[in-house]
């Protein structure tokens, strides 16, 4: 049985916020991929990835969320990921990338934190 994957986008004060709901694998990944071009971030503001949708993710998936970095990061702006599920965050931490993701429990504690932060 093939799952799907809700993506949804919302622009704020601070960047962009993209909402992910169901499994982030193999068949949905791309879909995340091909909607980062669409994402208009510039310089200073923030991606923030909300992912307390998530019920799979797969290695597919954290390449993902590495090209949603590589976006934000062309941009010369910041990503943070938000509400991760408690596995997904245990694989996270396994491979090193949650020292390269800042985590926050929502996506407005994140949109906060995004805000305060000022260079």
């Amino acid at each position: 049985m093939t799952q799907h994957l809700t993506l949804r986008t919302r622009t704020t004060a601070a960047g962009m916020v993209m909402q992910l709901a169901g499994e982030l694998d193999h068949h949905t990944a791309p879909k995340v991929r091909d909607a980062l071009p669409g994402l208009a971030l510039r310089p200073g503001q923030q991606l923030v990835i909300d992912l307390e949708g998530i019920t799979f993710c797969d290695s597919s998936g954290i390449t993902a969320l590495i090209a949603a970095r590589n976006h934000a990061l062309n941009a010369d702006a910041a990503i943070a990921l938000a509400a991760l599920p408690e596995r997904l965050a245990r694989i996270l931490r396994m491979v090193g990338l949650d020292q390269v993701f800042p985590t926050h429990p929502t996506a407005q504690d994140t949109e906060d934190a995004g805000q305060t932060v000022s260079d």
